[in-house]
């Protein structure tokens, strides 16, 4: 494991990870007593949860009263990971976490008067503790994410859309706010790959969702519900809106060049759009959907349309 310091800092030495009989010896050095019991209830702290913000929450508030900070930063750019608590202070103490090769991510701590060299030895001992319930928490993350990802699109898988649904519906119910449901639909997708083969196919999946993506929010979620069928959660937007973004949706995707291999050739897509009422459930609002889609099929394809109710 390594812990690389600010390179305005020298470099110390670090107690292996995990070994409780170091960090207590560490604690005791620069702390003063109770450093086996500091020790093994900061480890056992660690142990209980694999949420990332919870983690780093738990390891601020055990060794605050070692380290006072004002605040704690956690970010890995690669996995879009993100964790701050408290109000950033001027004087910073950072570290690039690195375990068996692999880079975790960037620790700081801020405070308003700077960190002395013994703080920063006892940091550093207290770190170690941290790393591996961090790498076991990120790998959780990791997985969890990719069994509710669609691995050809990027998109959530119908798993995740299930979860979703129950999720946001019952927000909406709880806070009275508006929430849109958009079900996507590529049209004529089996002659695409009938005629092109499915590698083609899988190009404009992939395109069509790359589209999705572009036009809609953060807070916005698209989902693979299964084939060439995409469906976009829209939290906080009301039937104009969802109606707005669903037309830019399909002007994108109509006005796409779709280039694969030797080949060029047209993508449209029709669209249903259904809002939440109190009496629905998820069942009942993806039928809206599906119901608004079908019309748009049958009225001629590569439009828009909105289904009040069932």
């Amino acid at each position: 494991m390594q812990l690389p310091r600010r390179k305005h800092k020298p470099s110390q030495s670090v107690p292996e990870a995990g070994n409780l009989a170091l960090l207590s010896n560490a604690i005791e050095a620069e702390a003063g007593g109770e450093g086996s019991r500091k020790a093994l209830q900061l480890a056992s702290a660690l142990q209980t949860t694999l949420e990332i913000d919870k983690l780093i929450e738990i390891f601020s508030e055990e060794i605050s009263s070692l380290i006072p900070h004002d605040s704690i930063t956690f970010e890995n750019q690669q996995q879009n990971i993100h964790v701050s608590f408290g109000e950033k202070a001027k004087h910073t103490c950072s570290y690039q976490l690195v375990v068996t090769a692999q880079t975790l991510g960037q620790l700081s701590f801020t405070r308003r008067h700077k960190f002395s060299e013994h703080e920063t030895v006892l940091l550093e001992s207290l770190i170690c503790s941290l790393v591996y319930p961090l790498r076991n928490a990120i790998m959780y993350k990791h997985a969890l994410t990719a069994a509710l990802t669609d691995p050809l699109t990027g998109a959530h898988n119908r798993s995740a859309l299930n979860l979703a649904l129950i999720r946001e519906i019952e927000l909406a119910r709880r806070h009275g706010t508006p929430l849109s449901l958009i079900l996507l639909d590529i049209d004529k997708f089996k002659a695409i790959n009938d005629t092109y083969g499915h590698l083609a196919g899988d190009f404009v999946l992939k395109t069509v969702a790359d589209a999705v993506m572009e036009c809609t929010r953060s807070s916005d979620m698209l989902f693979r519900a299964g084939g060439e069928e995409f469906v976009v959660l829209l939290s906080n937007t009301d039937k104009e809106g969802a109606l707005l973004l669903a037309e830019r949706i399909r002007r994108v995707i109509a006005d796409n060049d779709y280039h694969y291999g030797d080949h060029r050739f047209n993508v449209t897509a029709s669209l249903g759009v259904a809002c939440f009422h109190k009496d629905d459930n998820s069942e009942t609002l993806f039928e809206k959907a599906d119901i608004a889609l079908y019309t748009a099929k049958a009225e001629g394809r590569n439009c828009v349309r909105y289904a009040a109710s069932v």
